[in-house]
């Protein structure tokens, strides 16, 4: 390990002295910075004005694109011009532009190295690509790139009976990163393509969507493993010890995961769907593999842990029919005309637009209470999504109005005292004398 970062430090010494610090290496890379800052600043304005030519010019959304790409890399394509002349210069005093052609090689490699990764719907990556592959073409140009990855080559880990490479781990970043970016891009696209079948019930496709995703990241994971070398065989003892204590651990999360499997191959609950949960009612708003969105009307989102939906109680408002019956009690003072009443609280829900006209509404004789004749109003609507309280308010308070304007009661508690003749108990009403 010593002799060989000996011999890395020797030949960089070597290479810099032969490529920097000549007089005439010297030369050109004051033409490559000077070139570089003159390029930057004769830029900077010319570029605002291009861009505000081609949006304000262009209509066509693609030929916009393409020339603000263009515009995008215009500074390289300057430089590289002004490189060539440079060059051309040093060519007619019969000295070889080694550093020039070098750095016009790598601004042509930036360019075209910019309009592929342009490609890529993340553009954080995109830059990172962009950087390291045109870095791998510059240790290329400059002759710098074999002796690097011999050096790395030669650095050696062992971990159990696997050995590694300095290299082969950069190497399986490298494809781990362009394995799972290119997963990510065919999962969006099937994505896309999966929501686009109409017939597909929204809980299928959200299984659908969830099964492609993990097959591809974990294809990809498999794959830049197995690029490097490592022989998925030795991982199998190991990764059945790991489930083990894993599943042990990680019981909970697991059953979650397996209930929220569970709830999207049976369909009982799916998104867009009117649920209660305990105190909790709303509208499924997400499945995810852990938990489950609810959206009250409150603007809340409770977060339920799937393996609840599957134990407990789920009241699920749409699951069938998305007609739903509402009871509204009603009670009314015994003086009252009751088939006025009963005829009254029809009328109420004319004119609430929320309440289905087919069901129609109906009204019942529930029984005699203490202090009431006990009503009570039926009514069907077909969006519950939309709340319950807001249409039974409404009813409430047409019945309040109709109520006062018929003459129909309301009862309040009241009590009567009946005493037996000849009881001791015995009542004396005194009125005061008014005084003057």
């Amino acid at each position: 390990m010593q002799e060989r970062i000996e011999f890395a430090i020797t030949f960089l010494t070597d290479w810099f002295h032969s490529t920097v610090l000549t007089g005439t290496m010297l030369a050109q890379w004051g033409c490559v910075v000077g070139t570089y800052l003159v390029t930057a600043l004769l830029w900077r304005g010319l570029e605002r004005r291009l861009f505000a030519w081609v949006d304000t010019t262009i209509e066509n959304a693609l030929g916009r694109s393409l020339l603000r790409a263009l515009v995008d890399v215009g500074n390289v394509a300057m430089f590289i011009v002004f490189m060539q002349v440079c060059a051309a210069v040093f060519w007619s005093m019969d000295m070889t532009p080694r550093v020039l052609n070098a750095a016009s090689d790598l601004a042509v490699a930036w360019i075209i190295i910019r309009f592929l990764t342009g490609m890529m719907p993340n553009n954080p990556l995109a830059r990172g690509v962009a950087l390291i592959v045109w870095s791998v073409a510059a240790l290329s140009i400059f002759g710098l790139l074999t002796p690097i990855t011999d050096f790395l080559e030669g650095l050696r880990m062992t971990v159990g009976g696997t050995s590694f490479t300095a290299l082969g781990v950069i190497k399986g970043f490298a494809l781990a990163a362009l394995f799972l970016q290119a997963a990510a891009t065919v999962a969006q696209f099937a994505t896309s393509r999966i929501n686009a079948i109409s017939g597909l019930s929204p809980s299928v496709q959200v299984l659908m969507t969830k099964a492609v995703k993990v097959g591809l990241y974990t294809t990809a994971i498999l794959f830049a493993m197995s690029s490097v070398g490592i022989d998925l065989t030795s991982l199998a003892i190991f990764s059945s010890a790991l489930g083990v204590g894993i599943g042990f651990g990680l019981k909970t999360i697991f059953s979650n995961y397996v209930a929220g499997i569970l709830l999207l191959m049976d369909k009982s609950i799916k998104p867009g769907d009117t649920i209660e949960v305990g105190s909790v009612f709303g509208v499924v708003r997400e499945m995810h593999g852990r938990y489950t969105s609810i959206l009250t009307r409150d603007g809340m989102e409770y977060l339920i842990p799937n393996e609840l939906l599957i134990s407990g109680e789920v009241i699920n408002w749409t699951y069938s029919d998305r007609n739903v019956r509402i009871k509204i009690p009603v009670g009314i003072a015994y003086e009252s005309d009751v088939e006025k009443a009963m005829e009254l609280l029809s009328k109420a829900c004319v004119g609430v637009k929320r309440v289905l006209r087919n069901p129609a509404p109906a009204s019942r004789l529930m029984g005699f209470g203490d202090s009431s004749v006990d009503l009570q109003l039926r009514i069907w609507i077909s969006d519950a999504e939309d709340g319950v309280a807001n249409v039974r308010s409404e009813i409430l308070l047409n019945v309040w109005n109709l109520f006062h304007e018929h003459g129909i009661e309301f009862p309040f508690p009241q009590r009567d005292m009946f005493l037996k003749s000849g009881s001791s108990l015995s009542v004396t009403l005194e009125k005061e004398a008014a005084q003057e």
